[in-house]
């Protein structure tokens, strides 16, 4: 296979240009067979313009990470924790060649003298790529793009949360109320927001701001707005903040962030705290109790004291909606709180809890819609 690549790659470089389909049956000896003619024809496109090897576990139904530790050792997770693969690579040059092609393909540089990428490829995949010697073998990391809408009724019959805490999220989202969902990597936040971004009534405007696309929601009104990285010169970059100033020119009746994760924290909770009301965005947190500090600390690269953030979050911000990943893979709703301000800190009491039923603040959360 690495022989035909070359040879339709050098070929597709002469000019006149032919079409790929021609290249390949030329160059496999005119390949007449239907079937392995589409095959090959697969295995060519994806070595030349997609992951290669990797593509087919890419396409593989419910995979959402993709992984390259060495030339032997590929692995990837479909929901239930790591898998390993069958594809083997033929060597570290191999995989580096992936690795800086894909780079490219995202406008990015990969090489010894940037020897890590961080970067979303055309289809949004996003991609993360690390060369030796910062890494004993070239490490690919692969996060693929959700493809399917989730509503809050497939959550609940998926086990994600109950019937009667699916109801109250719907009703907390139907009542503008600003919230953050929280939990680790691979815990469902974005799953989850998709879900309840498909309860807001279809009249109002969403503007989502992500890093990259992946917020499947099912609405017939949401404007995207996707950050941009630095090209291979180094320039052209646009961030989260740049975004969240240009959405708040865009008529919008909520705002939603794909995930909070620096300096740009400051200008959404300003929006929300100026008539935006029903706001949205996610957070890397281990718990809801480390809400709190982890709002302090991306207040702090953005210049402002903790006192400041509090305020700025207490006024902003009503519920938290903490989900955590089980030790087979399940993700689940784990808790449910407000947030309030007190003296100079910020305070998480919690409503609800996998574990424990209602909270010290159920009927507080319950007024927030009328629900008591």
């Amino acid at each position: 296979m690495s022989d035909l690549v070359e040879r339709v790659r050098h070929r597709l470089a002469d000019p006149p240009s032919v079409e790929l389909d021609e290249l390949v049956r030329a160059e496999s000896s005119g390949i007449v067979d239907d079937t392995v003619f589409a095959r090959l024809r697969r295995e060519v496109a994806a070595e030349l313009h997609g992951a290669g090897p990797l593509e087919p576990l890419l396409e593989l139904p419910g995979v959402t990470d993709v992984l390259v530790n060495a030339p032997t050792e590929v692995w990837l997770d479909r929901g239930a924790g790591m898998e390993r693969a069958a594809v083997r690579f033929a060597g570290e040059g191999e995989v580096r060649r992936l690795a800086q092609r894909l780079a490219a393909a995202a406008g990015r540089r990969l090489d010894d003298a940037q020897p890590f990428v961080d970067a979303v490829l055309p289809d949004g995949t996003r991609l993360h790529a690390v060369l030796p010697p910062l890494v004993p073998s070239t490490a690919i990391s692969l996060r693929v793009l959700a493809r399917r809408r989730h509503s809050l009724a497939s959550l609940v019959a998926g086990g994600a949360l109950p019937d009667v805490v699916a109801e109250l999220l719907s009703w907390l989202v139907r009542a503008r109320t600003a919230l953050v969902v929280t939990g680790g990597t691979g815990s469902g936040k974005t799953t989850l927001l998709g879900a309840l971004l498909g309860e807001v009534p279809p009249a109002e405007r969403l503007l989502v701001i992500e890093d990259a696309p992946e917020l499947v929601v099912a609405h017939r009104h949401v404007v995207r707005l996707v950050t941009r990285g630095a090209n291979v010169e180094g320039s052209g970059a646009v961030g989260l903040r740049e975004l969240v100033r240009e959405a708040l020119r865009m008529r919008p009746d909520r705002l939603v962030v794909g995930e909070f994760r620096g300096a740009e924290v400051v200008e959404l909770l300003v929006a929300l705290n100026t008539g935006h009301e029903g706001g949205a965005a996610t957070l890397h947190a281990n718990s809801a109790a480390d809400v709190p500090a982890r709002f302090a600390a991306l207040g702090a690269l953005a210049g402002l004291p903790a006192p400041a953030v509090t305020s700025l979050v207490a006024s902003a911000l009503r519920v938290v909606v903490h989900l955590r990943r089980g030790a087979g893979g399940r993700r689940a709703v784990a808790e449910i709180a407000l947030l309030a301000r007190v003296g100079d800190e910020l305070s998480v009491r919690s409503a609800w809890s996998a574990q424990s039923g209602d909270g010290p603040a159920a009927g507080e959360l319950r007024a927030l819609v009328g629900a008591q």
